[in-house]
């Protein structure tokens, strides 16, 4: 697994700790170093130490994630995968690493299958990040404006007609691609997710020891948490089965 490179200095200019940045890229090389040379514990300890300093990029998780695979440490691995897949959502070796990891659980989960309309949706919205999609909105709105103007000003009756057939295509991209992108904020803000960590996890049926076990989990599994009440987090996998687990046993992300 390649281990991404970063200009570390900007970073951390940019996350308002220019004063720490002399030090915390001297972690981020060290974790480098070490990790090529095959001490992926002391790299992941490196990694953690930039962390906990509150600085965060897609670059650190993923290192991360690949220290805690070599380990074998699979549920760090994904985990870390997964928070670099927030901060970098359209980035492939994070999602291949990533399906490799799952590939070591123990748990396979089908997804629900999707009705014709529902996958084309889900297609067409999780392309792009909803970042993404605010800038096609912001380009369209330009693109909108220069056809207007092309409208307004041009004598010819032929190309008004044309601009102005261009200048309705542009608004109706541009509503879509707005409405995309509030979808996608809202689902992502509204979604919590998380790792198993605990090598086996009884979902009950109700949050309580004492009621009907309904499914085990396994440690790596990413769930969806539904709720928290007291010690217990109600959790939705993607097969849509549901249940309760100690709350000690999840990570959320």
């Amino acid at each position: 697994m390649r281990i991404a490179t970063i200009v570390i200095v900007l970073l951390f200019h940019f996350t308002g700790f220019s004063q720490e940045s002399p030090s915390a890229e001297t972690l981020f090389d060290n974790a480098t170093s070490l990790y090529n040379d095959g001490k992926y514990e002391e790299a992941s300890k490196n990694y953690l130490a930039i962390l906990d300093r509150g600085l965060h990029s897609a670059a650190v998780y993923y290192n991360l994630g690949n220290s805690y695979y070599k380990l074998n440490r699979i549920p760090e691995s994904i985990y870390y995968y997964e928070k670099a897949l927030q901060l970098s959502p359209d980035d492939q070796d994070v999602k291949n690493n990533l399906a490799f990891a799952r590939n070591m659980t123990i748990d396979a989960i089908e997804p629900l299958p999707q009705t014709g309309l529902s996958r084309f949706w889900n297609n067409l919205t999780g392309n792009f990040h909803y970042n993404t999609w605010a800038g096609i909105a912001i380009a369209l709105a330009f693109l909108t404006a220069i056809f207007f103007l092309c409208y307004y000003y041009l004598s010819s009756s032929v190309k008004k007609r044309i601009f102005f057939v261009a200048s309705i295509a542009a608004v109706a991209c541009l509503t879509g691609s707005v409405y995309i992108a509030y979808f996608q904020f809202h689902k992502s803000t509204n979604t919590n997710f998380a790792i198993v960590f605990a090598k086996e996890s009884q979902v009950k049926s109700e949050p309580n020891s004492r009621s009907e076990q309904a499914f085990l989990l396994h440690s790596g599994t990413k769930v969806q948490i539904l709720e928290t009440l007291d010690d217990w987090k109600h959790i939705k996998l993607a097969d849509g089965k549901t249940g309760w687990l100690p709350r000690e046993d999840v990570k959320e992300l």
